[in-house]
C-alpha cells in the first residue's frame, strides 16, 4: 500500500508552519538516546526508513488534495493545513522532499547523548519541514534499541563462551523467537533484521525479507527443523515416545529440535531420549536439541543438563567444563530476555556446565520488551536560521535538568577514542554524520554485510 507522505505525522504539527518566527528561513534538528540501560547504541534502520518512506515517495497533487480533505475535517478549520507549501513542493520540487538528512553509518556504535542524525531544510520557504517528519525519523527508536539490545545479549553469551567454551559458537547462541509477540509484521520486518546484525539464526522470516529488500542480503540468517507441542501432543501421551521416535526418523542428520515438557521433562530426558530412544539418538549424524519451555529457566537447564550427562555421558574441555556427548545439545526458549540470560549461565558454569551446550530463543524479550524510553530517544531542534543568520535553539526546563537539549548546529566527531557532538564550527575535526538523503535522492546506501561488519566491532 502506498503512504501519503504528508499523512506520515502527527496530528498536531500541521499547524506548526504557522507557529515559527516569519523571519525564519532554516531550521536544524537533530536525533539522540539520551541515556538508558546501555552506555553505547548500534545505528540501525535509517536506509530503510527512507526508502521505504521518503525517497520512493513522490508528494502529488493528488497528496495534497488528500491530505486538505483529511486536516479541514480532522481540525473542523479548512485554513490550518498548509496547502501552499505542500502545492509548492509538488511544483518547485517535483514532489520531492527540499532536507538534507546527515547520519552515522548504519552498524556504528555510538556513545548515548550523542547526534545519530541531523535533519535540515534545503529550501528557504519549507522551515517547517524538519520537524513535520519527526515522528518518522524518532520511530528509528526500534531497530536501534532492538539492535543495542541484541549485541548486549550478545556480549553477556559471548563472556561466558571465553571463559566456559567456544566464542565461535556466538553466531547461532540467540535464535530469535519474536514474529509471535511483536505487534506487526513490520515490526517483525524491523526488529528481525536489526538481531541478524549480531546473530544468524532466526525463525523471524520478515527479519530475512528485510534484509534483503533493503540492504541487499540474500539470506541473512538461517534455523532447523523443530517441533512444537502440538506435533507431540497429537500423538497423545500414551505415544509420546513415538512422537519423538518420528522425528528422529523424518530428520536422520544435521540438527533437529525437540520441545520435551509436554508432560514431563525429566522423564522424557532421563527415560525417554537417554534410555529407549538413546541408541536411536547416538546413531543420528547429527545433534538433537532438547527444549524444555517451562519452569523456572536457571534451575531447569541445569536439570536438563544434568540428566543428560548422566544418559549420555560427557567430556570436559580444556578450560575445565563438563561438554555433553556430541549429539545431544539443549535450547532454551521460554523466559528469556537480557535479565534471564546471565542467571541461566551463572547456574550453568557453577554446576560445571560448558555454555557450549546450550544456545537460547528469545521471542517478546528479545523484539517487544523495548519503548522509545527504554534509551529515551529525543528528536529537538537545536538551530534556526533568520535573514542569514543562525541561533542556537534548546529547551532547558528547570523542573528536570536532565532534560536539557543540546543547542546549535551539531557534529559528530571523534577524539581518539572519545566521541563528542559539537558545534559545527567548535572544531576542525571531522564531521561523522555524514549526508546521506538531499532533495529526495539516498546519497549513500550500505549493504548488510557491511553493516554487520561495523556492528561487530
Amino acid at each position: 500500500m502506498r503512504h501519503n507522505p504528508i499523512l506520515l505525522t502527527d496530528g498536531y504539527k500541521p499547524s506548526h508552519h504557522k507557529q515559527y518566527p516569519p523571519e525564519v528561513t532554516h531550521t536544524f534538528a537533530f536525533l539522540e538516546s539520551r541515556g538508558g540501560p546501555f552506555d553505547q547504541t548500534t545505528f540501525f534502520g535509517l536506509q530503510y526508513l527512507l526508502k521505504a518512506y521518503l525517497a520512493e515517495l513522490t508528494i502529488t497533487l493528488e497528496d495534497v488534495d488528500e491530505a486538505y480533505a483529511f486536516f479541514a475535517e480532522y481540525f473542523q478549520n479548512p485554513t490550518i493545513f498548509n496547502r501552499e507549501g505542500w502545492e509548492y513542493i509538488v511544483r518547485e520540487h517535483a514532489g520531492k522532499l527540499p532536507l538534507e538528512v546527515r547520519a552515522v553509518p548504519e552498524g556504528q556504535r555510538i556513545p548515548i547523548k550523542n547526534a545519530l542524525l541531523t535533519v535540515t531544510n534545503t529550501d528557504p520557504k519549507v522551515p517547517w519541514l524538519p520537524g513535520y517528519f519527526e515522528p518518522l525519523f524518532v520511530q528509528l527508536w526500534y531497530p536501534i534499541s532492538v539492535a543495542t539490545q541484541s549485541r548486549a545479549m550478545k556480549d553477556i553469551i559471548l563472556a561466558n563462551l571465553q571463559e566456559t567454551g567456544t566464542p565461535e559458537l556466538i553466531p547461532y547462541k540467540l535464535h530469535d523467537f519474536g514474529l509471535r509477540g511483536v505487534s506487526s509484521i513490520e515490526t517483525a520486518q524491523i526488529g528481525g533484521a536489526a538481531h541478524l546484525l549480531n546473530f544468524e539464526g532466526t525463525d523471524t522470516l520478515p527479519g530475512i525479507i528485510h534484509a534483503r529488500r533493503y540492504y541487499g542480503k540474500h539470506m541473512a540468517g538461517g534455523s532447523i527443523p523443530a517441533a512444537e507441542h502440538s506435533t507431540i501432543t497429537s500423538w497423545r501421551r500414551e505415544r509420546e515416545v513415538d512422537a519423538y521416535r518420528n522425528i528422529l526418523k523424518q530428520f536422520p542428520s544435521a540438527l533437529v529440535a525437540v520441545v520435551s515438557d509436554s508432560y514431563d521433562i525429566e522423564y522424557a530426558c532421563r527415560e525417554l531420549w537417554g534410555n529407549q530412544l538413546k541408541q536411536d539418538v547416538l546413531a543420528r549424524e547429527g545433534t538433537l536439541v532438547v527444549r524444555p519451555d517451562s519452569g523456572y529457566p536457571p534451575e531447569i537447564v541445569v536439570r536438563v543438563l544434568e540428566i543428560l550427562g548422566e544418559a549420555f555421558g560427557y567430556t570436559l574441555n580444556q578450560k575445565g567444563f563438563k561438554i555433553l556427548d556430541p549429539h545431544v545439545r539443549v535450547i532454551q526458549g521460554d523466559g528469556i530476555d537480557i535479565d534471564m540470560l546471565p542467571l541461566i549461565l551463572a547456574a550453568m558454569k557453577a554446576a560445571g556446565w560448558s555454555g557450549d551446550n546450550v544456545a537460547f530463543g528469545s521471542g517478546g524479550g528479545l523484539l517487544q520488551k523495548l519503548t522509545r524510553d527504554t534509551m529515551k530517544f529525543a528528536y529537538k531542534l537545536s538551530a534556526i536560521c533568520e535573514n542569514g543568520t543562525w541561533y542556537d535553539c534548546y529547551k532547558d526546563p528547570i523542573t528536570d535538568p536532565g532534560k536539557r537539549s543540546k543547542a546549535g548546529r551539531l557534529k559528530l566527531v571523534q577524539d581518539g577514542a572519545d566521541y563528542r557532538t559539537v558545534k559545527e564550527h567548535e572544531n576542525d575535526l571531522p564531521n561523522l554524520l555524514v549526508p546521506v538523503f538531499h532533495n529526495g535522492e539516498i546519497l549513500r546506501e550500505q549493504t548488510f554485510d557491511e553493516i554487520r561488519k561495523l556492528a561487530a566491532l
